[in-house]
C-alpha cells in the first residue's frame, strides 16, 4: 500500500471540533494518543506545517499507518505503545513540552470491524478483545475466572445490574470460545428478545474489554501526563463514548482546573486549593445531525477540552485523585 492509496477505514468522530479545539500552529508538536486509522493525525498535519507523535498499542494500527509516515516525510512518528507511556517516550526524545494532545478513548472502528479481533457482537470470531494482541484474552479470562470476579467486572465496567445472573450463566456454559457463544449466553440469561431496544451483550462485551485492556487506568495515566507536557495554552482534547470514560474525564478536568463539587446545584463551584493546571473546561461537545447522518457511531461521542495554565509542573505537588467512579453495591 502506497501513501496515495491509504484511506482511513472509518470516519474520525467530531473531527472538525477536535481540530478547532487544538488549533494546530506552524512548528507545533502534537500528540495523538490513540492513532487508530490516523484520522486526527492526518487532519493536524494538513492544518499546518507541524509534527505529530502518534501512539497506539495495536500493532495493526502502527503497521497500517506506515503509508502516512511516508506521505508526511518526517512530520509523523508512530509509536507502538499505550498512551499512558507518552511521558517515557517524550523524555527519550528530549521533548519537554507539546502544543496539544488528543485522546479518542475506547475500541477503534478498525478493531470492531474485524471479527478475528473478537470485539464485536455482530460477527462471529474468537474470544480475544486484546487491543495490544498480547496478554490475557477474553477466552482465558471467562473460562478460568471465579464467578464473583466475572460478576464484578460486568457490574463495574458494564453497569450491568444483573451481573451475578450473567456470570452464573457464563460459568455454566464453559468452555466458551467464540463471540457468538458468549453473546448468546448473555442474551439468554437476561431474557433478551430480538425486538428489544438495547442488546445487553453490548455493554457486557464493553465491560470485559475494559477489564482486559485496563482502559480506565490507562485513561487516568494519560490525562495526568498532560499536566507535565502541555505548553501554556496547550490543549487537551478527549473524545469518549460511554459514561464511565466521560465521568473520569469530567472529574479530572473539573478538579485539575480549580473546581470542586457543589453541595447543591444552586450553589457556585468552590475554588480548589490545589494548583490549577488547566483553564475552566469548555462545554462538552456532541455530534450534530449532519455528522450523525454520515456516521451513526458518533451518537454516543462526547468531546471535552481544556487548556494548560502557566502553573509550573512539579512532581512534589499533591494533586486531586483522578478516581475511577464506583457504583452502589449490587443486590445479593
Amino acid at each position: 500500500m502506497t501513501s496515495d492509496s491509504f484511506s482511513a477505514p472509518h470516519i474520525p468522530v467530531l473531527l472538525d471540533e477536535v481540530i478547532e479545539a487544538l488549533s494546530p500552529v506552524e512548528g507545533g508538536i502534537y500528540i495523538d494518543g490513540t492513532f487508530g486509522a490516523g484520522g486526527y493525525s492526518r487532519a493536524i498535519l494538513e492544518k499546518a506545517d507541524n509534527q505529530v507523535i502518534a501512539f497506539d498499542r495495536d500493532p495493526d494500527a502502527i503497521r497500517e499507518g506506515a503509508a502516512l509516515v511516508d506521505k508526511y516525510k518526517g512530520r509523523l512518528r508512530l509509536v507502538n505503545d499505550c498512551f499512558s507511556n507518552i511521558g517515557h517516550h517524550l523524555d527519550a526524545l528530549g521533548i519537554e513540552a507539546v502544543d496539544g494532545m488528543v485522546f479518542d478513548i475506547g475500541v477503534s472502528s478498525m478493531q470492531i470491524d474485524r471479527p478475528e479481533r473478537g470485539f464485536s457482537i455482530q460477527a462471529d470470531g474468537p474470544l480475544d478483545m486484546r487491543m495490544a494482541q498480547e496478554g490475557l484474552s477474553a477466552e482465558e479470562f471467562l473460562n478460568n475466572a471465579q464467578e464473583k470476579d466475572i460478576a464484578d467486572v460486568l457490574y463495574l465496567y458494564g453497569e450491568e445490574r444483573q451481573s451475578r445472573r450473567v456470570a452464573r450463566a457464563i460459568v455454566a456454559a464453559r468452555p466458551l470460545t467464540t463471540t457468538f457463544q458468549l453473546a448468546k449466553v448473555i442474551r439468554q440469561s437476561l431474557g433478551y428478545r430480538p425486538f428489544d431496544k438495547k442488546d445487553p451483550a453490548a455493554h457486557c462485551f464493553q465491560a470485559i474489554r475494559i477489564h482486559l485492556n485496563r482502559e480506565l487506568d490507562e485513561l487516568k495515566d494519560g490525562l495526568q501526563t498532560a499536566e507535565r507536557f502541555l505548553k501554556t495554552k496547550g490543549c487537551l482534547a478527549v473524545v469518549t463514548f460511554h459514561s464511565l470514560e466521560d465521568r473520569i474525564v469530567k472529574h479530572f478536568m473539573r478538579e485539575h482546573s480549580g473546581q470542586t463539587g457543589q453541595v447543591s446545584r444552586h450553589q457556585p463551584l468552590i475554588p480548589q486549593q490545589n494548583p490549577v493546571f488547566f483553564s475552566k473546561p469548555a462545554r462538552p461537545v456532541r455530534a450534530g445531525e449532519a455528522e450523525l447522518a454520515r456516521n451513526p457511531r458518533a451518537r454516543s461521542a462526547t468531546l471535552r477540552a481544556v487548556y494548560r495554565t502557566e502553573t509550573p509542573f512539579s512532581e512534589d505537588i499533591s494533586r486531586p485523585d483522578t478516581h475511577i467512579p464506583r457504583f452502589r453495591r449490587q443486590p445479593a
